[in-house]
C-alpha cells in the first residue's frame, strides 16, 4: 500500500495534480472537458446524496433542483481556488475544510471520470496514476505564484497563444477571475485579495509568460 508522503490536513491549501497513464490524452472533446468540469464542481460538495453519473441520468429540470439544493446548503468539502484541466493531466488548487475532504474529493473526481471516460471510449484498467501528488502550501508568495503557474499551463503547452486566450478558455478559473465570478465553483476573493485590482492580477500573470515557458522543458521532473 502507498504512504502519502505530505499529509492532507484540514484548513490547510495544497496544489494537487495528476496525469494520465502513459500520458495518454484524456480529454479528447469539448463533452469530455464539460463532463470534467461538472464532475469537479459536483463533488466539491460534502456528501452529495447521488453519485454524479446518477445525477445525469436526471431531467434537466431534476439536475437544477438538485444542484440548487447543493448550492443552497453550501457544505464543501474542499474550496477551489483555481484549477485548470489539460489534454493529460490536471491542476487544483484546494483548500480542504472538512477532514478526509480532499481525499475524498480527487477519489470521487477521479473514478467518476474514469468510469465514464472508460465507458465511453470502451477501454478498461486505471485512468490515472496511481495517486495524485499534492503539495502544502506554505506562504502567501507561494499561493499567488501556484496560481499563476496552474493558470499559465495552457500557455506554456502552447495550447494558447497569449493571455487574450486564456481569459476564454473554458477548462482553467482563469476567465472566472477576469470575468463575472461563479461563486459554486471557485473561491477568487483569497487569491484577487493579494491584489489592488483585476488589472494587477492580470499583469502579474502575463508577466511570466516566457519564463514559464522555459520551465516547461523540465516540467516533466515536477509530474513524474
Amino acid at each position: 500500500m502507498t504512504i502519502r508522503k505530505v499529509p492532507l490536513v484540514t484548513g490547510e491549501t495544497y496544489h494537487v495534480f495528476n496525469r494520465s497513464i502513459a500520458r495518454q490524452p484524456i480529454f479528447l472533446s469539448t463533452y469530455d472537458y464539460q463532463r470534467a468540469l461538472d464532475v469537479l464542481i459536483f463533488y466539491s460538495y460534502f456528501n452529495p446524496p447521488l453519485r454524479f453519473s446518477h445525477y445525469k441520468r436526471l431531467s434537466k429540470s431534476q439536475e437544477n433542483d438538485f444542484m440548487k439544493s447543493l448550492r443552497k446548503n453550501n457544505e464543501k468539502q474542499v474550496e477551489i481556488l483555481a484549477f485548470c484541466l489539460m489534454p493529460n493531466h490536471f491542476h487544483f488548487l484546494l483548500k480542504e475544510i472538512r477532514e478526509r475532504g480532499i481525499s475524498t474529493f480527487m477519489s470521487n473526481f477521479q473514478n467518476s471520470y474514469a468510469k465514464y471516460f472508460n465507458l465511453r471510449k470502451d477501454r478498461n484498467g486505471s485512468l490515472f496514476q496511481t495517486m495524485f501528488k499534492a503539495v502544502r502550501i506554505e506562504t502567501d508568495e507561494q499561493l499567488i505564484h501556484v496560481a499563476r503557474y496552474i493558470h499559465l499551463n495552457p500557455i506554456t503547452a502552447y495550447i494558447l497563444k497569449d493571455i487574450k486566450g486564456l481569459t476564454t478558455y473554458p477548462w482553467s478559473s482563469f476567465p472566472i477571475y477576469v470575468g463575472k465570478p461563479i461563486a459554486d465553483i471557485v473561491n477568487t476573493k483569497t487569491l484577487l485579495g493579494y491584489f489592488y485590482s483585476k488589472d494587477k492580477f492580470i499583469t502579474f500573470t502575463k508577466d511570466q509568460i516566457s519564463y514559464q515557458r522555459e520551465l516547461n522543458k523540465i516540467k516533466h521532473l515536477v509530474l513524474e
